[in-house]
């Protein structure tokens, strides 16, 4: 510990250098006080892969920290589901019912899909379902709660007796038009249960009071504790953070003047603004970025149908400060960047291993198992071979890993369904054939003739059948070797690229190639499989 804690105190990987900032900001707290993380949620949408990287990247953080201190840590995950409802997200059931119920809290929302007691509840469900399939360790606050139980009332009673250094801080960055209405707290309506965005024409600190006018004229006068009214939610980030004692947190790109002016606040109050760290947004198949309400992009579901948990985290780990696709087409990549990651690591230096996103995956003991077969190859196989028993793929493995097994290679063996889902889903419906040209077919029966010379051989490793076929393609001439590897997959695969073809026709199998080579050659590959 002592020698991995030396080498972190200078790691340039970006969880260290954010652990090394909060190490600094938490000197003046007790030893042996809770360094608190904390990660908000909005539950007004179903929960997308951006909120799961939000408390992935926390808790690399958060890991990174508990290397370099012996401080207790805890990490809470924060859903403002007091929030009121402002518009029904277009991927939702029940929309006509949603619509009659905008302006009240989250948690006053009928759930739509009719499981919860609320609309909220069923997305916080939701938040924590797939938070601890993943095994993240933390503590779920609900905003509710904590306004409704009296947790926030002597943070809200300081937001109150200074009510006019919020305004002078808030007031500047509003319109005109929307300073005139402003204020920091928000009543709920006792008769209506909304949320109201109303002027408030009173502040009486001493009573713990504010006075607001509705819009039929009448004035209210309303505790601002006890779940009466809930703040602005830059004021209210500001509030939780003082009344909490948060000290790390961070957020979207698109938040960073909403950070600047809630530090503010925080200070305003007496608190100190946590930590903060800004990462770049996911944007979608069309460049859009990806927003709940939409339910563009992946969500966290639909990832795990093709891939493991471990290659999610991978893509949340690398460059989180810059805008990335995220769209089902980057998954086969994740995979396989995964897999190399995982078999660098036990031969590397402890700098090295510091620095792999394995070991922040797995919190510094990453699994130890050798995946001998991509999950590119594993697609390639069984595009081939067509086949969707998990036995009849592990025939194939088997053929090219002999000592590989599901029992020593549990890895491997998840990859195999995910390789099959991925391929109905994907690869599949997008498979094109085409005829090959004179040169191309020249060089298709020419491979054949090598591939049976290595089989009368007992030559059939997946070096050999490369350098075959790279020869293949020296001696016919091809401007660029690499169109010669390119109409190997076109022609015989019906997709543009893939792995080493050598290791394909090593997994595979030699006749089962000659085999498809022939069909190629006749044409009948060119009639798509349905």
């Amino acid at each position: 510990m002592s020698d991995n804690r030396e080498v972190a105190a200078t790691h340039k990987a970006w969880p260290f250098e954010q652990a090394r900032k909060l190490l600094d900001h938490v000197a003046h707290k007790p030893a042996d006080e809770p360094v608190l993380f904390e990660t908000g949620y909005g539950p007004s949408g179903l929960p997308h892969i951006g909120t799961f990287g939000e408390v992935a990247r926390t808790s690399m953080v958060r890991h990174a920290f508990c290397l370099l201190s012996d401080r207790p840590t805890r990490l809470i995950a924060f859903s403002d589901d007091m929030d009121g409802l402002r518009k029904v997200p277009d991927n939702l059931p029940n929309q006509e019912m949603l619509a009659q119920h905008l302006g009240k809290p989250l948690t006053s929302v009928p759930d739509p899909f009719g499981t919860h007691e609320s609309f909220a509840h069923h997305n916080n469900a939701r938040l924590q379902a797939f938070l601890d399939r993943f095994g993240f360790e933390y503590e779920f606050f609900s905003a509710t709660e904590c306004y409704r139980s009296g947790l926030f009332d002597e943070t809200l009673l300081t937001v109150l007796a200074h009510y006019e250094a919020v305004m002078d801080i808030v007031l500047p960055t509003l319109g005109a038009e929307r300073r005139a209405t402003y204020s920091p707290f928000l009543p709920v309506c006792p008769e209506t249960g909304h949320v109201l965005q109303v002027p408030v024409i009173e502040v009486n600190a001493q009573a713990g009071t504010i006075v607001y006018q509705r819009e039929d004229g009448k004035k209210i006068e309303t505790p601002v504790t006890g779940g009466k009214c809930k703040l602005q939610w830059k004021a209210d980030w500001a509030m939780r953070w003082t009344a909490l004692g948060v000290d790390y947190e961070m957020a979207g790109k698109d938040l960073i003047e909403s950070v600047h002016l809630s530090s503010r606040i925080a200070r305003a109050l007496g608190g100190a603004p946590p930590v903060g760290f800004n990462y770049e947004l996911f944007l979608d198949d069309k460049g859009q970025k990806i927003s709940k309400s939409k339910g563009n992009g992946i969500t966290v579901e639909e990832w795990l149908r093709y891939a493991s948990p471990e290659s999610l985290a991978l893509y949340m780990f690398q460059n989180p400060r810059k805008a990335k696709r995220l769209y089902f087409d980057v998954i086969p990549k994740a995979v396989d960047e995964y897999l190399t990651f995982l078999v660098k690591f036990a031969d590397q230096s402890e700098v090295e291993k510091l620095g792999n996103p394995v070991w922040h995956i797995h919190n510094g003991t990453p699994p130890q198992e050798d995946v001998p077969v991509s999950f590119s190859l594993l697609l390639n196989l069984v595009s081939a071979s067509n086949a969707h028993d998990k036995a009849i793929l592990w025939n194939f493995i088997q053929r090219y890993a002999p000592k590989a097994t599901p029992e020593k290679n549990p890895i491997l063996d998840q990859l195999v369904p995910f390789a099959i889902n991925y391929f109905d889903d994907f690869v599949k419906p997008s498979k094109k054939f085409r005829a090959p040209t004179d040169q191309e077919r020249q060089g298709l029966e020419e491979l054949i003739m090598r591939l049976e010379a290595l089989a009368r051989a007992g030559e059939t490793s997946a070096q050999a059948i490369q350098t075959e076929i790279y020869a293949v393609g020296k001696e016919l001439a091809f401007e660029n070797l690499r169109d010669w590897f390119q109409a190997l997959y076109e022609v015989l695969l019906g997709q543009a690229q893939g792995p080493r073809f050598g290791s394909f026709v090593a997994i595979y199998g030699v006749p089962e190639t000659i085999a498809l080579i022939h069909k190629a050659l006749a044409g009948d590959l060119l009639i798509k499989i349905s």
